[in-house]
């Protein structure tokens, strides 16, 4: 059995005790009362910050992450585009039960340890006095009322319990073996579990009963609950609960959250407003309680405005909804609004990336595309430097859709597959995939009779994808190829691919361009119908069979196979080999065609803020944007502190 325990920080024995040591070796004072709960204290709304922190808090060490010991107290102010966003405050948050370290290594968080047997069985053990936002125990009991009344409840989880929670179609086995100690056991491995569990958009597999437990057929109060969700408008008790019960939208003011800042604001509204967790589970190795930061105020306005506000000083940290179109005019008003832009690098495996349609219902371009040549031909044919050139300033790097050197999985020969600018060899491809007819005036015919044109559809919301596109045809014109753009809605963009309307399309490449071989390889397999390359196949394969269509490519399906294996694996050495494997079928088949990956994500930080990272990967999954670089460490230079 092996036991997961924290990386560079240590539990804290004793917050009562006068000191103790961390791994560092560092002393650990007495827990300190932060001022902005110390007239609650003081009046009685709340216990003193002895009783407030577990037993063993996580404590972080400063010193030993490189960055300064911070003081307590002002606001962050950040712009989204409307109220789902405010799951961006889930995901910049990032506690969770273990997470990814800059290493992307499991170190519990929430949790005080886990104990993994053969990626069988996961014993979780809660830390001792943790406390739900309100000040209510956070037990086992959380984790048994999920899993019973909520996952396994046909009323609010009709397709039952979550994927992640599935081997081999097999649910766990669930135990609580006291109240802080819970265990699931599969019979096969679940190597998947740690990274649904640390993902930037988490498995929950807890809730507050004690708050939920009120809108539940099971225990609540029949009169009261019929109430209820007659005044909520909505169709039932399981529809009442769902909405009270978001974890991940943060959009019930009264929902208990271990996050370190809590909502409490009711929707709707133009600004919410986060205020911190006394409860929270973290503390500094001086024993002040995190986040440094006292409130996270959020404004929604209008998206194409945000850039412009951002430049007039209207955040303190800002990343969403800015583009590297907007750097030039960001630097400029650096000064005069005292913020500086750093340029992270974008961790997706494309920034552009062309997904020909596998699945597209005309069968003579279906045929085409499914040709290796026709796919290997069209990547060849693009100047993906003059694009570096032309749209990035050489600051990109051109590659095909694959893992970044940032990933201990990386090969270069991955990233120049078929990516190498060759007109000659794309132009012998095109013709030995029989599209050797041209038109008068030079330009391929399909092996129908029809005018090869390639109609490129597009969700129309990232400005540079219409530069590209643009770029890209000029290209493939000396393929005798002529480039279409075709801008809709995203609701409708998407639902032309699936429907197979879409011969290509242009998006983002892998989601996860830096991966450890414990990062599931659902990127890299038709296994999600979301995925614009193999739409049908991805949705048989999520409706087990009974929606979408049937692989019918070998190479396909044995990237399917591939990734059931790496379901079902039990150690670092298969799940490196299958990696490997993906990735080579990926780069040899050309599925999606990368263009860039690398960008630069234009990240504005106030000259008030400290412990923001100078440069970093700025990714959805691993870590959740900021969330992996900890953002309840970063605090404000004219806080009052203590």
């Amino acid at each position: 059995m092996k036991r997961v325990i924290l990386a560079a920080v240590a539990l804290l024995a004793g917050m009562v005790a006068a000191s103790a040591q961390n791994d560092a070796g560092v002393p650990v004072t007495t827990a300190q009362e932060g001022p902005y709960f110390r007239s609650d204290v003081a009046n009685g709304k709340l216990p003193p910050i002895a009783k407030r922190l577990p037993d063993h808090p996580r404590v972080m060490d400063m010193t030993a992450l490189k960055r300064e010991t911070g003081r307590p107290g002002g606001t962050w102010r950040m712009l989204m585009g409307d109220q789902r966003d405010l799951r961006m405050m889930t995901v910049y948050s990032y506690a969770r039960l273990v997470v990814f370290d800059n290493e992307l290594k499991f170190v519990p968080d929430i949790l005080d340890s886990i104990d993994v047997d053969n990626d069988k069985t996961f014993t979780l053990h809660l830390r001792t006095g943790h406390r739900w936002s309100d000040g209510e125990p956070f037990t086992a009991e959380d984790f048994r009322y999920y899993w019973e009344d909520v996952a396994n409840n046909a009323t609010l989880s009709p397709s039952g319990p979550n994927p992640a929670l599935l081997v081999k179609g097999k649910l766990p086995s669930f135990e609580m073996i006291d109240p802080q100690t819970i265990r699931y056991h599969w019979d096969d491995p679940n190597p998947a579990f740690l990274p649904a569990l640390a993902g930037a958009q988490p498995v929950f597999i807890f809730m507050p009963a004690h708050y939920l437990k009120q809108f539940h057929a099971k225990y609540a109060d029949t009169p009261k609950l019929d109430k209820a969700v007659k005044k909520a408008r909505v169709m039932g008790w399981g529809a009442l609960h769902e909405r009270m019960s978001r974890q991940y939208r943060v959009d019930n003011p009264d929902l208990p959250t271990l996050d370190p800042w809590r909502n409490t604001t009711p929707s709707p509204a133009e600004q919410f407003m986060f205020e911190r967790n006394p409860y929270y589970h973290r503390i500094d190795q001086a024993g002040q309680q995190l986040p440094y930061i006292d409130r996270v105020q959020v404004a929604l306005g209008t998206t194409s405005l945000i850039p412009a506000k951002t430049a007039s000083g209207d955040t303190t940290l800002q990343a969403r909804y800015l583009g590297f179109e907007d750097y030039t005019f960001l630097k400029q008003n650096e000064d005069v609004n005292r913020y500086k832009v750093r340029l992270w690098e974008n961790a997706q495996g494309a920034f552009a990336a062309l997904m020909p349609n596998l699945n597209a219902a005309d069968p003579v371009w279906r045929g085409v595309l499914r040709d290796v040549r026709f796919r290997r031909a069209i990547s060849l044919g693009i100047n993906r430097h003059d694009i570096n050139q032309a749209l990035f300033f050489g600051l990109a790097r051109e590659s095909a859709d694959t893992v970044l050197p940032e990933s201990p999985l990386y090969k270069e020969d991955y990233a120049k597959a078929w990516a190498t600018y060759n007109v000659d060899g794309a132009n012998k491809l095109l013709d030995e995939a029989g599209l050797d007819k041209r038109t008068s005036d030079g330009f391929r015919l399909l092996p129908d009779g029809r005018r090869a044109d390639i109609i490129i559809e597009t969700a129309g919301d990232v400005a540079e994808y219409n530069d590209i596109l643009e770029l890209v045809g000029d290209d493939w014109r000396k393929l005798g190829l002529r480039a279409f753009t075709h801008p809709s809605h995203r609701d409708v963009f998407r639902k032309r691919i699936l429907e197979g309307q879409t011969i290509m399309s242009i998006g983002p490449g892998m989601d996860n361009g830096a991966p450890s071989p414990s990062i599931e390889p659902d990127d890299l397999a038709p296994v999600h119908e979301a995925q614009f390359q193999w739409p049908r196949w991805g949705l048989y394969q999520e409706s087990d069979g009974h929606e979408g269509d049937k692989i019918d490519v070998p190479e396909a399906q044995r990237l399917v196979d591939l990734y059931n294996e790496w379901r079902s694996s039990s150690n670092r050495t298969q799940r490196i080999d299958i990696w490997s494997q993906m990735l080579a079928i990926n780069a040899d088949q050309v599925f999606a065609i990368g263009i860039v990956n690398g960008t630069k994500q234009p990240v504005v930080v106030s000259d008030k803020m400290r412990n923001v990272p100078e440069a970093a990967l700025y990714a959805f999954d691993p870590g959740g944007f900021f969330g992996i670089y900890m953002p309840d460490t970063f605090w404000l230079a004219d806080a009052p502190g203590g």
